[in-house]
Parts: C-alpha cells; sequence; structure tokens
C-alpha cells in the first residue's frame, strides 16, 4: 500500500496546472518550427542501466522531462515500431514548475539528466516569467522579461522571451 501512496504523491506533485500546460504549449509550438530539432513532450527516457538513487531519486527506470529536444535526422516522424522508452538522451530537457513541485526535486532530476549525457536544462518558471538554463547544476543563466531573448549557447537556441511568456 505505501508503494502506491508513494506513487499517488509523485503524480500529483507532476500535474500540470493552467500555466504549466501553457508554457509547455508554447515553447512546443516554438520548437516545432525549428527544422534542427525534433520535440517530444513527456517522452520516456530509458535510465534503467543507472542508479537513481544515487541522486536520491525514487525513480528506477525512467524519467519523463516535459520537453525534450532531439537533433533532427531523417528518420522523423511515425515509427511502425513504437519506442516505449528512449534509450539515447535529447540534447535539451527542459521542465516547467508546477505549484506543487519544488524547485529542489527538480535539480535532482538535472543533476541525473547531466550524468546521463543531456547537454542543456531548462528550468521554466511560469509565474514569475523566468527561464533557467543550466549547462551544469552549478552553472546557470536566468532569462527574465528583461531580457530579451533566451540563450542556449550549448544547444545553439536563441527565442524571444516574450513569444515564451507574451
Amino acid at each position: 500500500m505505501s508503494n502506491l501512496l508513494e506513487l499517488e504523491d509523485e503524480e500529483s506533485q507532476e500535474m500540470g496546472s493552467y500555466n504549466h500546460s501553457l508554457a509547455q504549449a508554447q515553447l512546443t509550438g516554438l520548437f516545432f518550427n525549428d527544422k534542427r530539432f525534433s520535440v517530444f513532450i513527456e517522452l520516456s527516457l530509458d535510465v534503467s542501466q543507472t542508479d537513481l538513487s544515487q541522486f536520491g531519486m525514487k525513480a528506477k527506470e525512467e524519467l519523463k522531462p516535459d520537453i525534450c529536444l532531439y537533433p533532427k535526422t531523417e528518420k522523423t516522424g511515425f515509427i511502425k515500431r513504437d519506442i516505449i522508452k528512449m534509450l539515447e538522451m535529447p540534447l535539451l530537457a527542459i521542465e516547467i514548475i508546477s505549484p506543487k513541485q519544488g524547485i529542489d526535486d527538480i535539480l535532482t532530476k538535472f543533476d541525473a539528466y547531466f550524468a546521463l549525457g543531456i547537454k542543456s536544462c531548462w528550468l521554466v518558471i511560469p509565474p514569475m516569467e523566468i527561464v533557467d538554463i543550466y549547462s551544469q547544476l552549478n552553472q546557470h543563466r536566468t532569462f527574465d522579461m528583461n531580457d530579451t531573448n533566451v540563450i542556449d549557447e550549448l544547444v545553439d537556441i536563441n527565442l524571444p522571451i516574450k513569444s515564451i511568456f507574451g
């Protein structure tokens, strides 16, 4: 019974809200038009070969970023045999904070993402209109509405911040 309660608690913390959903949709739309990337929402990443307990995480086999980007390849679109969990890690993982989610929980995920080889992680905080771009857990740059663009040099992304929160 306690495992079921833990699962329900984790699911309720990650439930999308209005702001979460809107930010996810806005960012997905912006990336969808960028021909260099394939964009995915809530895609399961296979982490079964990594012990996530070293990061203090309960997840054992998969992590699901809110949004992730892969380099676009010739093989894009639907495939005959679906992939349940991606073995290949994305270039970029984006987490959008929800009202019941703590920043520390997301930073713990970022720690795991970096260990798995993901180049860049974004923390999006819709109520504050902030995008915090992490190149490592202890190195990040914050963009807000006082900035013109959100710039991720590692993945070569330059987006007008107003197109995310405007």
